[in-house]
């Protein structure tokens, strides 16, 4: 393989975080997570329906992606699979553009949701598990953080077209430079902030034709009879011998309860600002903004530093961050911070909230890269696309659990504050799991 083709498979494998990134931005956090407590009109029950809608999506993600896997590798059509998620990535986006005001069809709107974010999770375990070929085993680190770099730089310019070009206020109709929503959509309608949907699922369209023209199966399809029989016979084999690899069992567990715990601050993010500190969709975007930027920043230095003192201690530092900054969200609210009240309209709510996005953003894309990094350290040799299909499973086996978690103490306490309060004690035991991974995983010395 020549210098350049390689240059352009590297490229063309970090155009799928490009192309993803927007479904996380926009429709996860930033845009229609507040536009979907706008359309409920009550902070707690919105965060309760989006909770359930969540999980109801884990429970599918966690049954089928270790399956998934375990199947690329028998046939090695990775390419193929990624063409059919990338569909329904596609499909759920663009029906998002039918959460009308006043007429909206919850259920409806959140099936549309969940497809589009089961397309987006399927289709990176078979876009991670090509993460080891594309270069040296020192190049990995950096690799998987330039990529989430250029992902979060994807997702940073699609929230800026949003909110410059269509996403309207509820009381103005205005976008954030104070335009009417761009191609004559009608901010009543709010048809500007729904554009979200289709722009997500165009974007996606668009900026995935560079991964599908550089991009190759790293080996010739091997097709044959009975590939769902194999896996899950492969899958259940390598799942009952995980005792046995305690180091990769660890770290399957810690990634488990962390990466949820990240993923629940992204979901919950953006509902818990409208709700709690009743920040418009605008507001949340500006808060995006700031998250992307350190997010971007800190994903690839922390490719650099994880090629330099390895992902293990990459993850743990990160962990950290993100428990202190868990323990201070959930204490925040409009009239106190960390139990302390506070005179009426102080503006440190905003702006602590705003600092913790900054932390998020730099902590959350520096773990999700090493994470990436740390288990191509850990996956058995041969078994690439089963193992990120097993690293798929422990990072949603319990995504159905604390965004249920979060719904019942939400349901329960009537309060948001209290229902988000699950991500400290996740977070807590990832750290605590991982401290039982070895560097380097199972393999002899």
């Amino acid at each position: 393989m020549t210098a350049i083709s390689k240059r352009r498979r590297i490229w063309g494998w970090f155009f799928f975080d490009w192309a993803s990134q927007p479904y996380n931005t926009l429709l996860i956090t930033f845009i229609f997570a507040p536009y979907m407590n706008e359309l409920i009109g009550d902070g707690a029950q919105a965060q309760t329906v989006w909770a359930f809608g969540i999980a109801a999506g884990g429970v599918i993600i966690a049954l089928g992606a270790p399956v998934l896997g375990a199947m690329a590798d028998h046939s090695g059509a990775r390419l193929r699979w990624i063409w059919g998620f990338s569909a329904m990535y596609v499909l759920g986006a663009f029906g998002i553009w039918w959460a009308v005001p006043g007429d909206v069809n919850v259920l409806l709107i959140l099936c549309f949701f969940v497809l589009g974010m089961i397309g987006m999770e399927f289709a990176t375990i078979f876009t991670n598990s090509m993460l080891p070929d594309l270069g040296r085993p020192d190049e990995i680190g950096r690799i998987s953080g330039n990529g989430w770099a250029f992902g979060y730089l994807g997702g940073l310019v699609a929230l800026l077209i949003m909110l410059l070009f269509f996403a309207e206020g509820a009381q103005t109709g205005r976008t954030l430079i104070g335009l009417p929503p761009a191609f004559g959509l009608d901010p009543e309608m709010r048809e500007g902030t729904r554009f979200v949907g289709p722009l997500t699922g165009l974007w996606y369209a668009v900026f995935m034709i560079p991964f599908f023209l550089w991009v190759r199966d790293p080996r010739p399809i091997r097709q044959g009879a009975g590939a769902v029989r194999r896996a899950l016979a492969e899958v259940i084999g390598t799942v009952r011998a995980l005792p046995q690899t305690p180091s990769m069992f660890s770290y399957l567990g810690a990634s488990m309860f962390y990466r949820d715990a990240l993923n629940g601050i992204y979901f919950f993010g953006g509902i818990y600002a409208s709700g709690v500190l009743g920040w418009s969709v605008v507001d949340v975007g500006i808060f995006g903004i700031l998250a992307l930027i350190s997010g971007a920043v800190f994903a690839a230095l922390g490719g650099h530093a994880d090629d330099r003192f390895g992902p293990k201690a990459v993850i743990t530092g990160a962990i950290l961050v993100l428990l202190i900054v868990a323990i201070v969200i959930a204490t925040i609210s409009r009239g106190s911070v960390m139990g302390i009240a506070l005179p009426e309209g102080s503006a440190l709510p905003d702006i602590l909230f705003y600092v913790c996005g900054i932390l998020i953003g730099a902590a959350g894309g520096v773990l999700q890269s090493a994470s990436r990094s740390m288990m191509v350290r850990q996956a058995r040799a041969g078994h690439m696309a089963e193992s990120f299909g097993l690293y798929g499973l422990a990072g949603k086996a319990t995504a159905f659990i604390a965004p249920m978690l979060i719904g019942m103490a939400t349901a329960a306490s009537g309060s948001q504050q209290i229902g988000v309060t699950p991500l400290i004690g996740l977070f807590a035991l990832g750290l605590v799991l991982l401290s039982f991974v070895k560097p380097e995983g199972d393999r002899p010395t």
